[in-house]
């Protein structure tokens, strides 16, 4: 018998999915708790690859604040298919709510060979369906078709996680300085006033004032008249023979 093909579904959260969280009857249908980044509810996971995929969780949202959630489940049911199941988890556990809504919830049905990643608005225009296609047509369905849910699941992990680890989710804005332009324009025009008020002195336009008060040469004048006059003296009483 042919192994049914792998389904790839994105979901892209943008509101409140309320007709994929309830039931005809308009009840929300109960769904299972999380238990942490990864819930394995179908076992599908053995110790070392549950270890692995939830350190690649912690290691992302740790350094982006990005968080991402593997969930594995049986089936489906009660919801149609894993898109709804996995656009529910997402909004009951509320993924990615206190990060600004980045986030991502990965969900394997691994008795319906089906796969589901939602997205928050904000990782909308990082994880593009194109990528979502290759993690599928790469890690998960050869997963499927081998029988190595666990290194698949990792794998697919790491992807997403290298698909946004550019993101900083708490990156502080840089903070405009509105009033630095004023301030400099204002700094320069007082320091323009001070220049021209300075040039504008009359002891400053010329020497000769400070010359007539003495100020300029005036011990030097005097010694050297000093010295001149020590020398005259000589010169009369050597005499002329």
């Amino acid at each position: 018998m042919k192994p049914s093909v792998l389904v790839i579904q994105l979901a892209c959260l943008l509101l409140p999915c309320s007709v994929a969280a309830g039931s005809p009857s308009g009840q929300p249908h109960r769904l299972p708790d999380p238990l942490g980044y990864v819930s394995d509810f179908a076992g599908a996971l053995d110790a070392d690859w549950r270890a692995r995929v939830r350190s690649v969780c912690q290691d992302l949202e740790r350094k982006t604040g990005v968080e991402l959630v593997v969930v594995t489940v049986h089936a489906s049911a009660p919801l149609p298919n894993a898109q709804a199941y996995a656009s529910a988890l997402y909004e009951q556990w509320g993924i990615g709510t206190a990060q600004q809504d980045y986030g991502m919830l990965m969900l394997a049905v691994v008795g319906e060979r089906q796969a589901s990643v939602t997205l928050g608005r904000s990782l909308i225009p990082v994880i593009s369906p194109k990528v979502l296609e290759e993690i599928g047509s790469r890690y998960l369905e050869p997963a499927y078709r081998n029988g190595r849910i666990g290194e698949g699941l990792y794998r697919a992990t790491v992807a997403l996680a290298s698909a946004s680890q550019d993101i900083r989710v708490n990156a502080p804005k840089p903070k405009r300085s509105r009033g630095l332009g004023v301030v400099l324009t204002a700094g320069m025009f007082s320091l323009l006033l001070f220049f021209l008020w300075w040039i504008s002195r009359p002891d400053r336009r010329h020497p000769f004032p400070r010359l007539r008060r003495g100020e300029y040469w005036g011990s030097g004048q005097g010694g050297f008249g000093g010295n001149f006059g020590g020398f005259g003296g000589g010169m009369s009483g050597e005499g002329l023979k």
